[in-house]
């Protein structure tokens, strides 16, 4: 017989939700194709009665853990029914809690709609630095275990993942996987970094990069002949490499730019929209790859010229958010309304979209006016 907690998280699985959200003096919502719904019909859940549900799924460390940091991360498991990233709050001293539905079955890389090419291609660099962003909630989870799922299937190599929980939990295949969470294999994302390149490992996965000493030593990783994965919340290239050279002190951060110039693979970084047909999301995607034109820019610090640079790099497999948001339009995927919200440059996605179409109507209004010159 599951929890009362339990059959929530039971019951936003079957209305094919993708989180559960409680807190106090409300009733449970479900989050459906990235929309919040309400479930009035469940009741309204008072202070008392959700601490004791989201305590029965709790051990004893991990309630003096809450108790003590009014905050935690942990992984709760439904058998048959599928896994749950949990994080646990304090709002206007009462509990709030958010559960994330992660499925059993790793996927992959066509799965989840990553170009199987650059996907295969990230996933089988010997060294290097990839790195996913995007904001919360856009599958960047999802993305990293497909390509680590690829690397467990086809290459004998050693897997190290630092996750805040683990999230996706993947069985030894071809390779050996290692997976360590923070809390209970290891106090925090720096710890486990210090010490893992004594731990022979192949392929290193970090959860999140939060801090300068994190990105530091993944930098450090990779350009030790390690292929390291890792994500941070941006929601373009640009801004990725900007963010992770800022967060260095002026005197480092040209060495830091050197460092990304050698060492990094290169960007992806998505969004996830409503599918036009109401059901389901799909990623879209901005893909760039360190091209040696990109390097230079990095290297003399010309960031704000890789747009155009991934802009002309078709050919190489690169696109832009904009470029992928226009072909999901045309081909009836997903809805001009609701691209046009997740674009980086509105007027750019436009020119995309109806660029074509302006251009027959100006060259229609240049064929009447030779005409009318010509009478």
């Amino acid at each position: 017989m599951p929890k009362p907690i339990e059959q929530l998280m039971i019951d936003m699985v079957k209305a094919r939700g993708s989180d559960l959200i409680l807190h106090a003096h409300s009733a449970p919502w479900f989050r459906v194709d990235g929309e919040l719904v309400e479930q009035k019909e469940r009741g309204v859940l008072e202070p008392e009665a959700l601490e004791k549900m989201c305590y029965e799924i709790l051990t004893e460390r991990q309630v003096k853990n809450f108790e003590d940091e009014m905050e935690l991360d942990t992984a709760h498991i439904i058998d048959g029914v599928s896994r749950f990233r949990v994080n646990m709050f304090r709002q206007r001293g009462t509990i709030g809690a958010a559960f994330r539905c992660i499925p059993f079955e790793v996927p992959t890389i066509e799965q989840v709609g990553l170009p199987v090419k650059i996907g295969h291609y990230f996933s089988e660099r010997p060294r290097g630095f990839v790195l996913v962003t995007g904001p919360t909630g856009c599958g960047k989870s999802t993305t990293l275990a497909a390509l680590i799922n690829h690397v467990n299937a086809t290459k004998a190599q050693h897997i190290m993942t630092i996750e805040d929980p683990i999230e996706y939990v993947h069985e030894d295949q071809t390779a050996l996987v290692n997976q360590r969470e923070l809390g209970v294999d290891t106090y925090g994302f720096q710890a486990a970094l210090k010490h893992v390149l004594r731990q022979d490992p192949d392929v290193i996965l970090v959860g999140e990069m939060r801090d300068l000493e994190t990105m530091q030593l993944a930098i450090t990783a990779a350009e030790t002949g390690h292929l390291v994965f890792a994500t941070l919340h941006t929601t373009n290239a640009v801004q990725t490499i900007d963010r992770i050279i800022d967060v260095f002190p002026p005197y480092q951060q040209q060495q830091v730019r050197m460092q990304l110039s050698v060492n990094l693979v290169g960007v992806i970084s998505q969004a996830l929209l409503k599918r036009s047909e109401g059901k389901g999301r799909i990623a879209a995607w901005e893909i760039m790859l360190c091209i040696w034109s990109i390097r230079n820019l990095i290297r003399e610090a010309k960031t704000y010229q890789i747009h155009g640079s991934i802009q002309t790099g078709v050919k190489h497999g690169m696109m832009t958010l904009d470029m992928c948001l226009a072909n999901y339009v045309k081909r009836g995927v997903v809805t001009e309304q609701d691209a046009l919200l997740k674009s980086s440059d509105p007027d750019e996605f436009r020119r995309l979209l109806h660029g074509d179409e302006e251009d027959r109507a100006q060259a229609g209004q240049g064929g009447n006016r030779g005409r009318q010159q010509a009478r």
